[in-house]
């Protein structure tokens, strides 16, 4: 066997045994700061001894006194066991676990409401945790997810996937978005047939509204007139509000569309909802930062 090779009698417990005992002085003692039996203890002492093939201790009458040999490892030991606690924080946090920074990816839309108040929440629980937004479509925040560029993404509920967890936590209707003074803004619902011939601007793959906007026309049976396509939802609505042409939004953009533009219902068949949930990589469902950030979540989800 090679001399550079560590006995397996030598482990972190029992070098942290051999320690509580070095500074309490007696086994009782050790054993009560360790919150195991004495005789875990005592065990934990003669195996060490072992494993280092060498006497750590030597008896006078009940009482077991180290030895120089003891001393020694005991200061060796003190930095192997703070070193491998500085190594298990460090490989945590370059795993995002439990780190001191947040990344958390969300949509445009979400930005308007639900992001500030997640954000409120997660900062009122864990304080020192500096969290950052990261904004993107639907399929860019869940690819950026799984690579491990975001910690948690706020989308549109995603398909179910065996790496990723996902926690509802709102459904939002969709409404057809006209100019205000648009004759489409004085009904009170929208047949998508009767728009054959209209103009209409849209997202861009990726994004969840786009593709409950194309399924809405794939139910009324007619491809629409997609005059242009953008990256993010305010642009869209900028695009609703100049007259370029019409588009299918989301419930939460009411309070941004006020003014300009005007949301009408649709009739019954194309009635359309989103869910909204939070998503996480499975192999992270431990991680403080994110439990918290889903106790978060869940209550922003109650308040709605």
């Amino acid at each position: 066997m090679p001399s550079s090779r560590i006995s397996e009698e030598i482990t972190f417990r029992k070098l942290e045994a051999l320690l509580a005992f070095m500074e309490t002085g007696n086994l009782a003692k050790a054993a009560e700061a360790l919150e195991v039996s004495t005789v875990s203890v005592h065990r934990a002492l003669h195996s060490l001894e072992e494993g280092m093939r060498c006497a750590l201790f030597r008896h006078e009458g009940r009482n077991l006194l180290p030895t120089e040999a003891a001393h020694v490892l005991a200061d060796v030991a003190r930095d192997v066991l703070k070193s491998m606690a500085e190594g298990i924080r460090e490989t945590r946090e370059a795993a995002g676990y439990s780190a001191d920074q947040l990344k958390i990816g969300s949509l445009y839309s979400l930005t308007i409401r639900t992001v500030p108040q997640v954000v409120i929440g997660i900062k009122t629980r864990r304080p020192d945790l500096q969290a950052e937004l990261v904004l993107g479509s639907n399929a860019d925040l869940l690819y950026k997810l799984k690579q491990g560029a975001i910690d948690a993404a706020l989308t549109g509920m995603p398909e179910p996937d065996p790496e990723i967890e996902s926690i509802p936590l709102f459904e939002d209707d969709i409404f057809f978005a006209a100019p205000a003074d648009s004759r489409f803004a004085r009904m009170e619902a929208i047949d998508l047939r009767l728009c054959r011939d209209e103009p209409f601007v849209s997202l861009g793959e990726g994004f969840v509204t786009s593709s409950g906007f194309m399924e809405a026309f794939r139910i009324a049976d007619f491809t629409p007139n997609i005059v242009m396509k953008v990256g993010d939802i305010f642009s869209l609505m900028n695009l609703v509000g100049g007259g370029i042409g019409y588009t299918l939004l989301p419930g939460r953009v009411r309070d941004m569309a006020a003014g300009n533009i005007a949301l009408i219902p649709l009739t019954a068949e194309f009635d359309m909802k989103q869910t909204i949930g939070l998503s996480f990589l499975r192999r992270r469902e431990r991680d403080p930062n994110l439990l918290a950030l889903a106790a978060v979540c869940r209550m922003t989800r109650i308040a709605r």
